[in-house]
């Protein structure tokens, strides 16, 4: 059954990849490279190297939901238009790179300035793309001790999270809105349309620890009922449901094992 499931996955993904490209294979990411974003809407236009935004990072320390829901980051690349000046209001990034915030003992570096020359050093922390810029953090060595995984940039997140490895800030005091709790979901499964394939089991708390309700509902899955909107693996493929995440940032699609858990009774 395993080898059957192994084999399934892994010619689906194979031929989604190569349709989806036009014929031509991409090219898998390195570990500290998987869930990269580029970020270049008017970098290179004003003469600065694009951002590179590193989600390992970030991921490490903060939700999903803070960036995404809290401070209005949208889930595409390329299509929030954040800007020196946002920044340098408090907005988007500027929210914590404004040289005053302090976290894990550490004060975060400011993002933006008026002033160009100060310097220089400091933009290209950022705007690094094609340039050698000195981390504070190196991937390697950040993640050595965190729970591993086969795929994606090999790190075991969710694991770490419930291990207590890493400790996710949900909350900025001048940007977040304290919310009431809501009652946690059970889990449910969602059974698939391949036959042979186990079913999915679908982790309400696994997702609200990194997510919130709000950042899923309503705009990428718009019902709350299980089973009022089918969906395929085709459509995850293409980025829909949960592939806004699990083709990108996420563990990958091609750990078909995450998901379809549970095993015909």
């Amino acid at each position: 059954m395993k080898t059957k499931i192994v084999t399934f996955c892994l010619l689906f993904f194979s031929a989604s990849i190569v349709l989806g490209q036009g014929g031509v294979k991409k090219k898998r990411p390195l570990p500290h490279e998987y869930g990269q974003v580029v970020m270049d809407i008017y970098s290179t236009g004003a003469g600065m190297a694009p951002v590179i935004f590193d989600h390992w990072l970030h991921r490490a320390q903060f939700t999903c939901r803070l960036c995404h829901v809290d401070l209005g980051f949208s889930m595409k690349a390329n299509t929030t238009g954040v800007t020196a000046a946002d920044n340098m209001k408090g907005y988007y990034c500027g929210a914590c790179h404004n040289g005053k915030m302090s976290h894990n003992n550490r004060t975060v570096f400011e993002s933006c300035s008026k002033d160009l020359t100060v310097d220089q050093k400091r933009c290209d922390r950022c705007h690094s793309q094609d340039r050698y810029a000195k981390k504070d953090y190196d991937f390697y060595t950040y993640t050595e001790k965190f729970p591993k995984e086969r795929f994606g940039n090999g790190i075991d997140w969710e694991k770490a999270e419930s291990d207590g490895v890493i400790k996710l800030v949900d909350y900025l005091d001048w940007v977040s809105i304290k919310r009431r709790p809501l009652p946690m979901l059970k889990d449910f499964s969602i059974h698939p349309k391949v036959r042979g394939m186990p079913d999915i089991v679908f982790s309400h708390k696994k997702h609200t620890a990194w997510n919130g309700c709000e950042l899923c509902h309503p705009d990428i899955f718009p019902s709350v009922k299980v089973g009022s909107r089918p969906y395929s693996m085709v459509e995850i493929f293409e980025g829909k449901f949960c592939g806004t995440c699990h083709t990108s940032v996420s563990f990958p699609l091609t750990d078909c094992q995450r998901c379809h858990t549970k095993l015909a009774q």
